[in-house]
């Protein structure tokens, strides 16, 4: 059975898990710690990062859009109209576009600091960087939250789906970042009804019910975290 290597706040992880939800697949999950360097995960992937999915095969993928791309190629394309990656080469385009704005530009400015700082550290032994958190840190990356989420609205406020008529993997990945925020409490989503349309609509879908379930150790999730109305 194909196995997917992730850690329940990594957005690229959860992106991919979206993936493979929305694509009706069975799977195995591995909850990987990446900063323990395991000599059999980096046999796997040299760079040690996630996610890394093995196929049916036991061939590794690494990186969420190695990943994506890969399982658009080999399932996605008999998936007609529910296909997350779209035939047109524009529209492909710019769901791309919006995969790296969510997975790579709201992953610097935002998510992969306040993930680091308020769940990673706590798990992390001090040799490796864990320990108390960066408050200088975490301030600038809730700093840059508000431009993120207005962005957000504007694609949810003026497309029926963020890039386009339908669902497709721009969503994924921007629910996927947003969904680690929101684990954490760090959106205030009165300020921003359009894409709190738009999240409950993500929320829904029998893809999310597992992301949903995630409990980190040590981090309790924000008391709406789970309820599909917020």
């Amino acid at each position: 059975m194909p196995t997917l290597y992730h850690h329940p706040m990594s957005s690229a992880s959860r992106f991919i898990r979206l993936v493979l939800g929305e694509y009706g697949f069975e799977y195995d999950l591995v909850e990987e710690q990446p900063w323990e360097g395991r000599r059999e995960f980096l046999a796997l992937n040299p760079a040690g990062t996630l996610p890394v999915f093995l196929d049916d095969s036991m061939r590794s993928l690494c990186g969420a859009v190695v990943i994506s791309e890969y399982l658009d190629e080999t399932h996605g394309a008999l998936k007609r109209d529910r296909r997350l990656l779209a035939e047109n080469s524009f529209q492909r385009a710019e769901i791309r576009r919006l995969v790296e704005w969510f997975l790579v530009k709201m992953e610097q400015d935002v998510t992969r600091h306040l993930a680091r700082e308020r769940v990673f550290k706590l798990q992390m032994p001090t040799a490796q960087g864990g320990g108390a958190p960066d408050s200088k840190l975490m301030r600038a990356a809730r700093g840059n939250i508000r431009q993120h989420m207005k962005y957000l609205t504007w694609l949810a406020g003026s497309r029926p789906w963020l890039a386009g008529d339908r669902l497709s993997y721009g969503d994924l990945a921007a629910a996927a970042s947003i969904s680690v925020l929101d684990y954490l409490g760090e959106i205030d989503w009165s300020e921003f009804p359009q894409s709190k349309d738009w999240y409950q609509r993500i929320k829904s879908r029998p893809s999310f019910r597992p992301l949903l379930g995630d409990r980190i150790r040590g981090v309790t999730p924000a008391s709406h975290y789970a309820d599909l109305d917020f």
